[in-house]
């Protein structure tokens, strides 16, 4: 886990303002432009170290998203420029701290849930934001990298017990051949 330092606040605040922005510059609906910007290739270079020293203008990041995946006027639903913003800055707050992509984060929580969470929870700090919804969905007991470990070795140790089964089964009627 990572501290929250200067160069964190600065891309959340950027972050914030690019989703906001997204109602001015986008065509489609906040839920399609959330979701497009989620897995695009100028969230996965906000992931990484160095994104803040490429001088990127928010309207060219929506340029760019645009540009990826292609104009549409997909969708209705708009929500509010400072829901938008909270949602922006949470987003990359978690993605930051927890050193993890933005795609996790986006797969474990929906805009639709942050939007549902802007009330009760704009005025909390986001590491309380953070931290509420890991409890909220039971990802506080665990950490996601160890929750991730434990799968991996799930799946290992299925397979072993799928070559012994057929070892088991298969072996025997080979001799027969």
């Amino acid at each position: 886990m990572r501290g929250f330092d200067e160069y964190g606040l600065a891309m959340c605040r950027y972050q914030g303002e690019l989703f906001a922005e997204s109602l001015k510059y986008a065509a489609c609906s906040t839920p399609v432009f959330l979701r497009r910007f989620m897995y695009s290739q100028t969230a996965a270079r906000m992931d990484g170290n160095g994104f803040m020293f490429e001088s990127l203008s928010v309207e060219d990041a929506i340029a760019e998203i645009e540009a990826e995946f292609g104009q549409s006027g997909y969708g209705k639903i708009r929500y509010g420029r400072e829901e938008l913003y909270w949602i922006g800055y949470i987003y990359r707050y978690w993605a930051y701290t927890e050193e993890t992509s933005s795609r996790n984060i986006y797969k474990l929580v929906k805009p639709d849930e942050l939007r549902q969470l802007y009330v009760p929870y704009h005025s909390l700090d986001p590491a309380a934001v953070v931290e509420r919804i890991k409890e909220a969905k039971g990802l506080e007991e665990q950490n996601l990298i160890q929750r991730g470990v434990e799968i991996l070795k799930r799946i290992r140790y299925d397979k072993l017990k799928c070559k012994e089964l057929y070892k088991q089964v298969c072996e025997p009627n080979d001799k027969y051949k």
